[in-house]
């Protein structure tokens, strides 16, 4: 059998072992201390690290897009984002503004507990991102609420996860699903990060957790946008 190169060259990049993803943790408001399942995340991974957005206490929407930008920008291969808090908003706002040039580069995006922005916020901090982009996500999205979050309501969370196109995991009642809340590594967090690095059909992708890693399965379909 006669290949011509292209049939080679494309018979080889489906037979290479994908590379595995970097994990860019982006955190929220006043930065993620110790005990916190971000900054735990980045101990045990060799390849977790955390994007410094600068200005903790008093983010800035246009900065934090652009330093996430830049971040994204200084990582070979793909990049999967564990945002949390005011750091998913960050993250939809990147996508919005910024995400065309890194759009196949992002190989999906964990965004953990985000809060309300759009008034009667508890931190007024938090209105310098509003409105909440209502765009779908150009990449794969998990959006994990907790019932009894103090920052938004369940089902507000659930519509900003049909708004980006995100599938909605459902967290339990584990208040801001911060260092308070007690969770440690969060392995429902880690299982919910290896369902997302096998998503759009990647299924070959290594882990970032590697094989055998297990959680509750309280991930619901993937939303769809409703005007």
């Amino acid at each position: 059998m006669k290949f011509h190169r292209i049939d080679f060259i494309m018979l080889t990049q489906a037979t290479l072992p994908q590379p595995r993803p970097s994990i860019l943790t982006v955190p929220g408001l006043l930065n993620s201390g110790p005990g916190h399942w971000q900054t735990i995340w980045e101990a045990e991974l060799p390849n977790c690290r955390r994007v410094e957005l600068g200005s903790w206490n008093r983010p800035h929407r246009n900065s934090w897009v652009s330093n996430l930008n830049d971040a994204i920008a200084r990582v070979k291969g793909p990049v999967i984002l564990a945002a949390h808090s005011l750091g998913c908003h960050a993250v939809a706002w990147w996508a919005a503004l910024e995400c065309r040039e890194w759009s196949d580069k992002i190989a999906g995006a964990l965004l953990v507990a985000p809060p309300e922005v759009d008034g009667g916020g508890i931190d007024s901090r938090l209105l310098g991102f509003a409105p909440s982009p209502k765009a779908l996500l150009p990449f794969p999205s998990i959006v994990v609420a907790s019932r009894d979050d103090p920052y938004i309501r369940f089902e507000r969370a659930r519509q900003l996860a049909r708004f980006w196109g995100s599938r909605f995991a459902d967290a339990g009642q584990v208040g801001h699903i911060n260092a308070d809340s007690g969770l440690g590594e969060w392995q429902f967090g880690q299982f919910l990060l290896t369902r997302l690095s096998g998503a759009g059909g990647a299924e070959d992708q290594p882990s970032p957790w590697g094989a055998g890693s297990q959680g509750p399965s309280r991930l619901e379909p993937k939303a769809q946008f409703n005007a």
